[in-house]
């Protein structure tokens, strides 16, 4: 809808762009486009004047049911012939409705990423659901998109993890009197743990200087299956599973090539060093230690040249805030591999704090020291904690109440928006019809709501444009809560079965419900039908 009206203006004035924008005061229009602001330098003229000039110049009947001009701006009113083409448009394309065409772009988007040595807390949540709903996003717009996760099963904290289950065993299961390790993990995810271990490896696996390989490696693929089954209990399902361990066989090759190119040094200490700083980072970063030994940077710049080396377009990183200092340093190593960093977007997610009836949400005794994704999820629903996870940008603070989400009123946005769709639903049962019965319905001479309504359901397209243009899912979140509330008002004022307007009103109600399924759908949730 909007891109059409862009694309008249242009043509009718031989100009590039023409942006438009929502008036300010809607009693102006639909949309209005600054035009004549730029105009201006190039004509000489006021734009007040250029405006008025291009207000008469930019009458179609067929488009415009008034166009007009007020302090430089062209204000265009849409007709009502124009929206009932969008309207049988949208109708036609179904779910499509908002699609795009191949675009022959491959994305690799990686998202949560989590360390396998404990639960998803709702810090991982945020960047699943703004992952996962980015994916849709893509994909909808005709973009090819693989989603990854890159498993960190390379180090220390593997070895911690296997070592939290040996003590944990010893000291719960066999009844030794030993101190467990401060720096351990803790919970009770650990306890359940170290009982399956000892009915998987037996008593002599716990005795005291056993080799732990073997348990690191079990415990850590028993985390991964608890991350995946909380994963997909909330939908999300990826493409890709990396392992970290797995690439570090190309790691001397890696070495090699940063030799090459001047990316590297080495300190008296026998320390390698990355020369990130001569590629915008704030100072050099260690890349191997004394002994040889990889840091935590090089399986990035290792997992990095893989993920280059396969082809894609584009890769999208999701990581925490906390992450931010990693950015420079990554994309210098890439610089320094020979590949263009620009291709490398990395977005940050921050951190959620829950409240409980206005008080910090208690941790469970499963996760630990934090709180478990999946225990929020089993409380309010994942459908709810998707929603209020979307509802601002991800690199802003997030907290809310789970409370909220409980309450079937306004209060709880996705009650809300589920809710109106399914009243449409319940209408159109009502009416016992189907939506093809009003294919031929032709909008004309709406009054002022239900051609608001209209307008507001036929804006979907754009949103959804604009979400994965920005990275922003909160903003189809905004849109659909939005179109919920005038849904409603829409409901409490207007009687439609039986009215003088119902097969008008049942046609646009069809495009909202349209507009509010695919909208949910692109969130990763699916449109109740009752309610």
């Amino acid at each position: 809808m909007k891109e059409r009206i862009s694309r008249f203006i242009r043509e009718q004035i031989g100009a590039k762009q023409a942006a438009l924008n929502a008036p300010k005061d809607s009693s102006f229009g639909h949309f209005a486009t600054p035009i004549a602001f730029s105009l201006a330098k190039t004509e000489g003229k006021a734009p007040n004047e250029i405006a008025l000039e291009l207000s008469k110049k930019l009458e179609n009947p067929e488009l415009f049911s008034e166009v007009s001009a007020t302090s430089g701006f062209v204000n265009f009113k849409l007709s009502d012939r124009f929206l009932d083409d969008c309207a049988n448009e949208a109708l036609k394309l179904g779910d499509r409705f908002g699609a795009a065409e191949n675009k022959n772009e491959k994305i690799l988007l990686e998202f949560v990423s989590a360390n396998p040595t404990g639960p998803l807390h709702i810090g991982h949540a945020r960047g699943a659901f703004y992952g996962d709903s980015l994916a849709q996003l893509a994909r909808h717009l005709g973009y090819s998109v693989t989603s990854e996760y890159y498993i960190n099963d390379a180090g220390n904290q593997v070895d911690l993890l296997g070592k939290s289950v040996y003590y944990k065993a010893r000291i719960e299961a066999l009844g030794e009197k030993i101190d467990f390790p401060d720096e351990c993990y803790q919970g009770e995810y650990i306890s359940n743990l170290a009982k399956n271990a000892l009915e998987r490896f037996g008593i002599s696996a716990f005795a005291p200087d056993s080799d732990l390989s073997e348990l690191c490696v079990w415990a850590k693929d028993q985390m991964l299956e608890w991350i995946k089954k909380t994963l997909s209990n909330a939908d999300i399902v990826f493409d890709r599973f990396v392992s970290e361990k797995s690439l570090y066989d190309r790691w001397n090759a890696i070495l090699e090539r940063l030799r090459k190119n001047d990316a590297i040094y080495i300190d008296d200490d026998n320390k390698t060093w990355l020369a990130s700083s001569k590629k915008g980072d704030g100072k050099d970063r260690v890349i191997a230690r004394e002994n040889g030994a990889p840091t935590y940077l090089a399986g990035d710049i290792i997992y990095h040249d893989d993920k280059f080396a396969r082809g894609y377009d584009r890769a999208i990183n999701i990581w925490g805030a906390d992450h931010h200092g990693y950015i420079p340093r990554v994309k210098a190593a890439i610089e320094y591999l020979g590949y263009d960093s620009n291709k490398l977007e990395i977005l940050l997610s921050q951190m959620v704090s829950l409240l409980k009836n206005g008080e910090p949400y208690k941790m469970g005794k499963r996760s630990g020291n934090f709180v478990a994704m999946e225990e929020v999820g089993e409380e309010v629903g994942y459908d709810a904690l998707r929603f209020i996870f979307l509802t601002k940008r991800s690199d802003t603070h997030l907290e809310f109440d789970v409370n909220l989400l409980k309450k079937e009123d306004s209060n709880n946005p996705i009650y809300y928006v589920n809710y109106a769709h399914a009243r449409i639903c319940s209408l159109f049962e009502k009416l016992g019809k189907e939506p093809s019965d009003f294919s031929g319905v032709i909008l004309s001479d709406l009054p002022s709501d239900a051609k608001e309504l209209l307008f507001a359901a036929l804006q979907l397209s754009e949103i959804i444009s604009e979400s994965f243009k920005t990275r922003q899912p909160h903003l189809l979140t905004d849109y659909l809560y939005k179109l919920a509330v005038k849904t409603h008002k829409f409901y409490a004022d207007n009687r439609v079965i039986g009215s003088n307007n119902q097969d008008s009103f049942a046609k646009i109600l069809l495009l909202t419900a349209l507009s509010i399924r695919i909208g949910l759908r692109l969130l990763g949730i699916t449109a109740k039908t009752r309610m």
